[in-house]
């Protein structure tokens, strides 16, 4: 590898960093709506949503913390988002209690894949500026069509459209 190609590279990487910072830092702030919860196409139910995204004392580290304002049954989730790997992109959700759930950003969006007892959630955040679009999708694997193939249903879809307070 020539010296200048090096140094571009060595350059370069604080500039994704950069980059990256530069998008959750617009996410930053309170954000409120509805969210709207759906099982088999069908509008099950809605509630009230708050969501706080805020800078920690330990850098590349955010609160991200989601209140459902339900008057029945209200909920917080505490999250902490933390960079993982700057160069790729990659942060960690933390739950607490030792769950982690690797997220990265692509583009506009972040983006989370898991399994747990058998269902398969996707969660997705997309933060424009003046709104952040979340989703949370979950179903279970269908019947095998062919060995190579794993097919996954779409049961359950949970959407919010906020706005910066």
């Amino acid at each position: 590898m020539k010296r200048s190609t090096t140094v571009t590279i060595i350059l370069l990487i604080p500039v994704l960093s950069f980059a990256q910072h530069t998008y959750i830092k617009r996410c930053e702030g309170v954000w409120t709506g509805k969210m709207r919860m759906y099982s088999w196409n069908q509008l099950r139910d809605s509630v009230d949503v708050r969501l706080t995204i805020a800078p920690q004392a330990v850098a590349e580290t955010w609160t991200w913390k989601t209140e459902y304002l339900s008057p029945k049954r209200p909920m917080t989730k505490d999250y902490v988002l933390r960079v993982k790997d700057g160069t790729k992109n990659i942060y960690v959700t933390d739950e607490g209690e030792g769950v982690e759930l690797t997220t990265y950003l692509n583009g506009t969006k972040l983006y989370n894949v898991f399994e747990t007892a058998g269902t398969v959630l996707t969660a997705t955040y997309e933060c424009t500026g003046t709104q952040i679009i979340f989703e949370v999708t979950s179903g279970k694997a269908e019947p095998a069509t062919h060995p190579e193939i794993k097919n996954y249903s779409v049961d359950h879809l949970q959407r919010a459209v906020l706005t910066k307070q």
